[in-house]
């Protein structure tokens, strides 16, 4: 499955800012990030409800956000990209 996963932390405190490197932590294990708090991940759906509980675990309801948008196998190549960053191949080798 194609998701693409962005996030909102809180970070004025340490505690925040902890929470904010931990999510982005997370982030890159499963996908590429795009923007600074979005990741695009191609994942297997078991796998992402693991991610999925360990973003949950790790965020504050009620300081921070989750968004999670799926899309269907043939809506990447639906993806447009303008600007300075170097689009890449999802299905190709990512690197941790």
């Amino acid at each position: 499955m194609f998701v693409i996963i962005s996030y909102d932390v809180a970070t004025a405190t340490r505690t925040g800012a902890r929470r904010l490197r931990r999510i982005a932590r997370i982030c890159e294990n499963y996908g590429q990030r795009v923007q600074n708090s979005v990741f695009e991940c191609k994942i297997p759906p078991n796998l992402f409800v693991s991610v999925k509980q360990q973003l949950l675990d790790t965020m504050d309801p009620e300081e921070d956000s989750l968004r999670f948008y799926f899309l269907g196998k043939d809506d990447e190549g639906k993806i447009l990209h303008v600007g300075a960053k170097k689009s890449y191949d999802i299905d190709g080798t990512l690197i941790i």
